[in-house]
Formats: C-alpha cells, sequence, structure tokens
C-alpha cells in the first residue's frame, strides 16, 4: 500500500476548500444577513472565500501574531513576551470581553503563539527547564540541541493546526 505523506494530504485539503468557494456558516441566516446562496432547508448559508478588506487585514494580523510569536517565544521565555505584547494588542484591538469575534482573534493568537512556541526550545518556557533539570537528576540528560530537535516539530504542528482554527472560529463561523 502506497501512503500519503501528510504535507500532501494538507495541499490536497487546502486545494478541496479552494474549488468548493466557502465555508458552511451555520449560524449566519439567523442574522437575516443573507451571504451567499442557501443549501438544503435554508438554515445553512455559505459565505464566500473572498472576505472584506478588513477581515482580510484582521486575518493576516493574525497569522503575523501567531507565527511571531510562535518564533519570538521559542527563543525568548514566554512569559516576558506576553507581557510586554499585551499592551500593544491592547492598543490595537481593545480589551478581550465583548469585541466582536474577528478583534478576539489577535488576542488568541498571541496567546496561542506564545504559549505553542514556547515548546521549541529548552529556554521557551520555564516547564521546560524544570523538566531538563529532572531529567537530569533522574540520570536522564537532554541536551538542549536534543530538546530543540523535537520540541520545533511539536511546535511546528501545534501551530500548523492553529492557523486554520483561528481563521474557521473567528471568520468563516463567526
Amino acid at each position: 500500500m502506497v501512503r500519503t505523506p501528510p504535507s500532501d494530504l494538507i495541499r490536497r485539503a487546502l486545494l478541496i476548500a479552494a474549488l468548493a468557494g466557502g465555508v458552511v456558516s451555520p449560524g449566519a441566516a439567523q442574522d437575516g444577513k443573507r451571504i451567499g446562496p442557501a443549501y438544503g432547508d435554508g438554515r445553512v448559508w455559505v459565505r464566500p472565500l473572498p472576505m472584506t478588506p478588513r477581515e482580510l487585514a484582521l486575518t493576516r494580523s493574525d497569522q503575523g501574531m501567531l507565527l511571531g510569536s510562535a518564533v519570538l517565544s521559542g527563543v525568548i521565555d514566554n512569559i516576558p513576551y506576553v507581557a510586554t505584547m499585551s499592551p500593544l494588542v491592547y492598543d490595537l484591538v481593545g480589551p478581550g470581553p465583548g469585541l466582536p469575534p474577528e478583534q478576539q482573534s489577535l488576542w488568541w493568537a498571541l496567546a496561542l503563539g506564545a504559549d505553542l512556541g514556547g515548546n521549541a526550545t529548552a529556554i521557551g518556557a520555564s516547564a521546560n527547564v524544570v523538566i531538563i533539570g529532572i531529567a537530569k537528576r533522574n540520570g536522564h540528560p537532554i541536551s538542549f540541541w536534543t530538546f530543540t530537535r523535537y520540541g520545533l516539530v511539536v511546535t511546528a504542528v501545534t501551530i500548523a493546526l492553529c492557523v486554520p482554527y483561528i481563521a474557521l472560529r473567528y471568520f468563516a463561523f463567526a
């Protein structure tokens, strides 16, 4: 049996989504706004993939915040990073509670990027330093580069899962 590599499966899924031309949004009909053609009994509407310029800018901002936070949290500890970036996000979109979903997405991009990016290296999160110390004390030393080799894979996979999550949760199904 021939196994398809995961990267090829992801490319195929993205192609199918692009060819479909829309994302199903069940709550859209309740707003009284016609977003696209209705299917079935009219309660499920299709939202076209071309977004408004504002939504497109926010999506790009979210992706930048998510990826930038992941990279920087791997290099510096994630707690000081979030403490430094929180006032910036607050100035950009305001406080988290009560915001429209597309603005809440920037807060979630910061949180997910900083949290999951901290798994990339031994110095990315305080828990990583503790675990390396415990492993060494119990006779199983983990070098910085060994931790980083596995941590980068874990971080890449989890951040790759967060990219479509934020796009779907805060834009397609908002």
